[in-house]
């Protein structure tokens, strides 16, 4: 694979995701907020018998596409291009990979980790939000969604959202700590997240870290 300028390049969540989720052979699935493709690659070479990716960024889509083609995946793979669940409205999947931008703004502008600088709104909160108020229409009646939240977002408004629409049928499947850089914790919005409650880091020594946590929402 490469990673174009300007796109989000595969992350502590890709990696955690990758080595979790679970594909059964023939699912047709969705990876939303795909970027250069990683998940929906691991996602085909897992035996999925269709995948649709789709993001916001049309340079990201590019890049799948052309990633596709390099790894002989473009038969099984698909990417669109449009905000959140949008260009995807005719897809029912089995699987649906939801890892959408899930930082407050603040972060992302502190860390350098989104090209655009943008996260997933004030407090990171925002942007699944919307994504989980839509999910259930795209999914068949046993499909499965994985869900990364985080400690590094309003963690809680998140996992509410995801309650009313899947209840009780959600289990942590995985949790990673992950250091975040002291000067990023003292950006000044930034900061000002961690006092507000937002933002929970723990320390360890002199370091702080941020807890990934990756959830399967729907039928067991």
């Amino acid at each position: 694979m490469t990673i174009d300028s300007g796109v989000f390049a595969p992350s502590s969540t890709s990696r955690v995701l990758g080595d979790t989720m679970q594909i059964n052979p023939g699912d047709t699935v969705l990876d939303a907020g795909c970027g250069s493709g990683v998940l929906s690659f691991v996602a085909a070479r897992a035996g999925a018998s269709r995948v649709i990716g789709c993001d916001v960024s049309q340079p990201a889509i590019d890049c799948a596409n052309a990633n596709a083609r390099r790894l002989g995946l473009d038969d099984i793979t698909e990417f669109r291009c449009g905000s959140l669940l949008e260009p995807v409205s005719d897809i029912r999947a089995d699987t649906v990979i939801a890892d959408i931008s899930g930082v407050p703004d603040a972060v992302a502008e502190a860390t350098g980790w989104f090209p655009d600088g943008r996260g997933g709104g004030p407090t990171g909160a925002e942007l699944p939000i919307a994504m989980l108020a839509d999910i259930k229409n795209h999914l068949t009646p046993h499909g499965r969604v994985y869900l990364p939240t985080a400690t590094l977002q309003d963690e809680s408004k998140v996992l509410r959202a995801a309650r009313r629409v899947f209840g009780d049928d959600m289990r942590a499947l995985a949790s990673r700590d992950f250091p975040l850089p002291n000067a990023i914790s003292r950006a000044k919005d930034v900061a000002r997240l961690i006092s507000d409650g937002v933002i929970r880091l723990n320390q360890r020594g002199s370091r702080l870290f941020w807890r990934l946590t990756v959830w399967s929402c729907g039928p067991a």
